[in-house]
């Protein structure tokens, strides 16, 4: 194998051992592929570079084989049989020496060996005894080839392996393209004609393209410029065939890395980086790291970096305030004198620059660094004054009474710049406390217990502001952080006050009106102000008390009852007021408990009072208890008796006392009818002195079933709809028949309210007019004077009996008595034309004459003869002024048209 460099571009020469195939298959046999390997090795390596490897062939034993080389102190041989310079060498004298590969199974201590002769480029009569004549190719250009065979009648054959060193190709080459690399063949091509090919990435494989082989020469050639920071290394395998596509040479690995070049500049991952220090900190306190990266490869110059600060915003105090590390860039302050309230911000501008900071070939680029000096508690709250005043009423709580102002230059709204407010004398009993305004930082001087200006007038506080946290190290607090409150209490009229309150008096009940109870009085707070107390009744449920204005002197108005509504477990409470003569008044309420002891004031009676009992049934017993409302010992144990009267009860009932309170009345007889009975029981109880008291027990007496249950209709009926329900029913159908005779009586005046309205039309409006047929014309008013009653001919309709069913006219007047129908006056009263006009529709409506279809047709028939005489007698004027029609007017809205008319003046 043979490496060349040259114009820049690295060249690789591989020669392969070209196999001889025996006739047949030996059988495998442990030991190293090759007897002698010759191995082509650069003039000077280094440490840890690799050379060539050998291979052995370990014919599946299974055992672990060690491979050791002869010169260790020069060479390094791993398991995988690969060859490292242990040290860095000059390898001018190496082929006079060759070095000896053993292999040692440390099972069986069996070992083998090889030989491998080292050649340096230098070596020419090495080249020309292993190289065949190379075909025709560019000038400068090596070429791998394969050793020439031994005699195919040595049955021997001889097998080399090579280590190929990686080809070294620089990144973003201007070209010419395609360029090449290194050209590939093999010693076959004397023979027959072969085709070349390499495979993999960067070749057949994405990205395809970038290296390209000639496949008759075997120029390798690339095709672009490469990119270091896309693609590192490329991996390729190079491929000899025959035209028949039979393999002559196994594949050859062929690694191509990328050389970086100083293309990129350093990134920051931020522009802006922000950091925090507390003022005061010491030279040394670490602030910060930047961080920039470089694209170009970390292992050369290219990608390393140095960081530095070119300037730093403000220069106070000094313009060293921060330092870099060059390499790591963490910021750490140099300098003392950090005050956030002087300089509360720094900006920093920093470079980071490659080839280790070289100025001249480094490339840079800058990021800016913003350090804000946090706040530390290295100021204490002032006051802005040494006093403070206030004044406050007594007895008010949660008032403000005076509002303390400090000044602090820390931060605001922070821990250091929110201040603390703490009395520190002049309250011994706790009345006041001084809690902090959120937004403004003031101290509220606030009374949060009543002070009694009886008892002090003034309070001379101390109080002194600190910080939510402690000052910093070596910071005092001035006397500036103390100050006096000064507060004045201002005198206010108090209510007056009942002691004791509640006050509870013992008495028996029945106490008769006008006795005296108690004195129930009031206390007046002010002692500094003359004031009288007057004394009225605020609550007294029962009216049962009164008391004295001016004394406060309790007594009743009315005897007092333990069994009153308005007496609780025998205790009756009772309010006054008391109001003093201050401007403005004050008054107070006292409460006046008495507790009533119970006397025998009350008869006991029966219970239950109703209940029911079967006629024959056994047993039929009922059992009662009495009811009293005193107390023990004025109620039970009772003593029932039953009544001597009426005589039957006895006779029929019996009674049983069964304990101190209950007992059982039954029937004396087997058998008692069905009713009601009222039966008289006498009961006293064990007052000291017994009252006695004859109540009456109502039994009802009913037929029953097995069960002992009150079959009767009437129970049944009871048991289903109570008196009260029934009641509901009866008035229910009342209202209803009520509502039916109003609406019928309605509908009727309704109907003659119609009727009267229909005479009172208007003869304009009037249909009736609309449908007459007259056949001829009067020749005026002397013509038509004729009878009216041929309108319907009256007195020439033929009977009944004579004409046809159905043919009779409809609107024909029937025969029969003429009626008396009213007659009008000559000169009607305005007030009689409605009397008219409903006798005259009472008649028609008892007219058995008139046609059903209508009755107002009645009037169109005015009968024989007329009290007005003829109307051809009446004598006209133009103006109608002879005579007064004023009265029309008051005959109603129908008639005041004629009024207008002949009423008028002459127009």
């Amino acid at each position: 194998m043979y490496l060349h460099e040259g114009r820049g571009l690295l060249l690789l020469a591989v020669l392969a051992g070209l196999q001889i195939t025996a006739e047949g298959t030996p059988p495998c046999r442990p030991g190293f592929s090759e007897d002698a390997y010759n191995a082509m090795v650069p003039d000077i390596t280094v440490q840890g570079q690799p050379l060539f490897n050998v291979r052995f062939v370990n014919c599946g034993r299974g055992g672990p084989v060690r491979l050791e080389c002869s010169n260790p102190s020069d060479f390094r041989i791993e398991a995988d049989g690969v060859v490292y310079a242990a040290r860095d060498l000059r390898l001018s004298g190496a082929r006079a020496t060759p070095l000896v590969i053993r292999a040692r199974d440390t099972v069986t201590e069996q070992q083998w060996e090889t030989r491998v002769r080292l050649t340096t480029h230098a070596d020419p009569g090495q080249q020309v005894q292993d190289v065949a004549a190379p075909p025709v190719v560019s000038p400068g250009l090596r070429e791998i080839v394969f050793p020439a065979r031994q005699a195919e009648s040595q049955l021997k054959r001889m097998k080399r392996d090579w280590v190929i060193p990686p080809i070294n190709v620089p990144e973003n080459s201007r070209g010419p393209f395609p360029q090449e690399l290194v050209m590939i063949r093999s010693d076959h091509d004397k023979n027959r004609s072969l085709r070349y090919s390499v495979t993999g990435p960067g070749a057949d494989q994405p990205p395809t393209g970038i290296f390209i082989i000639n496949p008759i020469s075997g120029q390798l050639l690339v095709n672009k410029p490469l990119d270091r920071e896309h693609i590192s290394n490329f991996h390729l395998r190079a491929h000899a065939v025959d035209l028949n596509g039979n393999q002559v040479e196994n594949p050859i690995d062929i690694v191509i890395n990328v050389i970086d070049m100083n293309d990129n500049r350093p990134e920051f991952t931020h522009q802006l980086w922000n950091g925090t220090v507390p003022e005061g900190s010491k030279p040394g306190t670490f602030v910060m790291t930047v961080t920039s990266v470089d694209k170009d490869d970390p292992k050369t110059a290219n990608g390393m970096l140095r960081y530095k600060i070119l300037s730093q915003n403000p220069e106070s105090p000094t313009s060293n305030m921060f330092t870099i590390n060059n390499k790591t860039g963490g910021i750490i302050t140099v300098a003392a004198g950090l005050d956030r309230e002087k300089v509360p911000q720094y900006t920093l501008i920093i470079q980071a620059t490659d080839m280790e900071g070289n100025p001249m070939y480094g490339l840079s680029n800058t990021a800016t660094a913003v350090i804000k000096i946090t706040d530390v508690n290295d100021n204490a709250p002032e006051f802005t004054a040494e006093t403070f005043f206030g004044e406050v009423p007594e007895n008010r709580v949660n008032v403000i009474v005076a509002n303390l102002t400090v000044t602090d230059k820390d931060q605001p709204n922070t821990p250091a710049w929110n201040a603390v407010y703490k009395i520190t004398g002049g309250d011994p009993t706790g009345r006041f406390s001084v809690p902090t305004d959120p937004t403004t930082n003031e101290g509220l001087v606030t009374v949060v217990k009543a002070i009694d200006y009886e008892i002090s007038r003034t309070f001379l506080l101390t109080v002194v502001a600190t910080n939510e946290v402690p000052l910093a190290r070596g910071i005092h607090s001035p006397r500036q952080s103390t100050a006096t409150v000064s507060i004045r209490v201002i005198d206010v009229n108090e209510s007056p006050y009942f002691e004791p309150n509640p006050k509870m008096i013992k008495l028996e009940e029945g106490m008769m009106p006008e006795s005296t109870l108690t004195v129930f009085t009031a206390q007046d707070p002010d002692r500094f102000m003359q004031q009288n107390i007057r004394y009225s009744k605020l609550s007294d449920p029962a009216n049962w008390l009164k008391i004295e204005p001016i004394t406060g002197r309790i007594t009743t108005i009315a005897i007092l009852d333990r069994e009153s509504p308005y007496v609780k477990n025998s205790l009756y409470n009772a309010t006054f007021l008391a109001k003093d003569s201050g401007i403005p008044p004050a008054s107070g309420t006292g409460t006046l408990q008495i507790f009533l002891l119970d006397i025998n004031d009350n008869a006991p009676h029966v219970f239950p009072q109703e209940t029911e009992v079967c006629e024959k049934p056994e047993p039929n017993a009922i059992n009662i208890t009495a009811l009293d409302g005193d107390l023990t010992p004025n109620a039970g144990p009772f003593a029932f008796e039953l009544a001597h009267r009426p005589s039957d009860v006895r006779r029929n009932w019996t009674i049983t006392r069964i304990s101190g309170d209950f007992a059982q009345v039954s029937l004396k007889i087997g058998f008692l009818e069905s009713g009601i009975y009222e039966l008289p029981i006498i009961i006293t109880d064990s007052g000291n002195l017994p009252m006695s008291n004859t109540s009456y027990l109502r039994v009802k007496v009913c037929q029953c079933d097995i069960h002992g249950d009150c079959t009767d209709q009437q129970h049944i009926m009871a048991a289903g709809l109570g008196t009260g329900a029934i009641i509901s029913i009866l008035l229910c159908i009342i209202i209803l028949l009520i509502l039916v005779l109003l609406f019928v009586v309605w509908m009727k005046r309704r109907d003659k309210e119609r009727q009267a309205k229909q005479l009172l039309i208007d003869p304009e409006d009037d249909v009736r007019d609309n449908i007459l047929k007259y056949d001829e014309e009067g020749g005026g008013e002397e013509d038509q004077d004729y009878d009216l009653s041929q309108l319907q001919q009256p007195d020439t309709i033929e009977p009944d009996a004579i004409k046809p069913v159905g043919i009779r006219r409809m609107d024909e007047r029937p025969l029969h008595p003429e009626p008396q129908y009213p007659m009008r006056s000559a000169a009607p009263h305005p007030g009689d034309i409605g009397d008219f006009i409903n006798e005259g529709l009472k008649a028609a409506d008892n007219d058995p004459t008139a046609p059903p279809y209508d009755s107002l047709l009645v009037f169109d028939y005015e009968g024989s003869g007329s009290t007005a005489g003829s109307l051809s007698s009446l004598n006209s004027s133009s103006s109608g002024g002879d005579q007064d029609y004023d009265y029309l007017n008051d005959w109603g809205p129908r008639f005041r048209k004629l009024a207008d008319m002949y009423g008028g003046s002459d127009d």
